[in-house]
């Protein structure tokens, strides 16, 4: 094992010790924010620890067994001790590596989810709501909780635009690689000859902004405008100017919330989702810098950047980035979404371990 893995392991081996007696202290409740504190980094590196300590016996097990080589009646029972004992080595090993990864401080936040129609016109917005059914559904299979923010529905059916918070544990960590350009190729229902078409539309997979000191919001940088919801007419239309509408002049992200009954819940959420928004650009310049320095191989994420096909005729969903396939697309499209998402999971884990050897190499 490299020497920087080694010492980190042991540093927070020590650092466990030290929890452990703060923990147990008298006065360890007094302050109940750091106790907190204390207990969940506890919880956290406690694993690392022992699967450590696990690594560390293992080690003495093989140098006990190679002392026994020598005997010549001890050899062969030895010499197989050694084997499965390196092995159980290298796995430990590998897996003590991928624990000690970078945690994306993001991974347990809750996110918006934008799904915009693209190109392709009609056939653009009934799949906006398909893959926004497909999320639901995902979410649904991880008790996760779904709420629709602002949507733009479509004549026809389906979503011109449609933004929706999806609140669980870990869920930008399972969806994260979801953000970009996803493609359909069907025939659609309008089709009189059973051409197969394609269109498009944009996903963005933000992490919730705190309410406090995340983003820091200048009312002098946003212009807000209120005006008259729209509405499908009868007794639920609008008749005061409750919808809302932000512009952050530094940026030009607009923001419009018009499905709240009230100026100030629209207002509320309009700049939630605004925070949101601007978050989630700085971590695209963040990850842009990043992969100046070394392309990612589950993508940069980048809005333009295509990164699924979904054709309907085969029965086939293909992830570009891994060059993924499976023929398993209506289990896909109904929230069947764990095979391709831990592939990725996967993969951007390998990337960050070749990233970690490569600067372990130079240094």
């Amino acid at each position: 094992m490299k020497s920087t893995i080694t010492s980190s392991l042991a540093n927070l081996s020590a650092r466990l010790e030290e929890l452990n007696v703060l923990l147990s202290s008298e006065d360890a409740t007094q302050d109940i924010d750091g106790f907190r504190r204390h207990t969940r980094e506890h919880a956290e590196i406690t694993p690392l620890v022992e699967l450590y300590q696990k690594y560390l016996n293992n080690e003495k097990e093989i140098q006990s067994a190679l002392e026994l080589t020598g005997d010549p009646e001890m050899k062969e029972l030895a010499d197989a001790e050694i084997a499965a004992g390196r092995e159980r080595q290298e796995a430990l090993e590998a897996e003590l590596q991928k624990r000690l990864l970078p945690k994306d401080p993001n991974d347990d936040r809750n996110i918006f989810l934008e799904i915009r129609a693209g190109t392709g016109g009609d056939e653009s917005a009934l799949f906006a709501g398909d893959l926004f059914r497909m999320y639901n559904r995902f979410a649904e299979r991880q008790r996760w909780q779904v709420a629709v923010v602002s949507q733009s529905p479509s004549d026809v059916g389906g979503y011109k635009e449609i933004i929706a918070t999806i609140t669980g544990t870990g869920a930008y960590s399972k969806l994260k690689f979801e953000s970009g350009v996803h493609r359909v190729q069907r025939v659609p229902e309008t089709e009189t000859q059973g051409r197969i078409h394609t269109s498009a539309c944009t996903v963005a997979i933000m992490p919730e902004a705190d309410e406090i000191g995340d983003v820091e919001l200048n009312p002098a940088e946003m212009r807000i405008d209120t005006y008259r919801a729209s509405g499908a007419g009868g007794q639920h239309v609008n008749k005061t100017d409750s919808a809302i509408r932000i512009t952050h002049l530094p940026t030009g992200i607009v923001v419009e919330c018009q499905d709240g009954r009230s100026q100030h819940k629209n207002k509320a959420q309009a700049l939630f989702i605004l925070s949101a928004r601007i978050k989630d650009r700085q971590l695209s310049a963040q990850q842009a810098e990043e992969a100046a320095t070394r392309k990612s191989m589950v993508g940069s994420g980048d809005r333009s950047e295509r990164i699924r096909t979904y054709n309907f005729p085969q029965g086939r969903v293909s992830d570009h980035r891994i060059n993924m396939t499976l023929y398993k697309l209506p289990q896909f499209m109904d929230g069947d979404l764990d095979e391709l998402i831990d592939a990725l999971a996967a993969e951007h884990q390998a990337e960050q371990l070749a990233a970690l050897s490569e600067e372990a190499a130079m240094q």
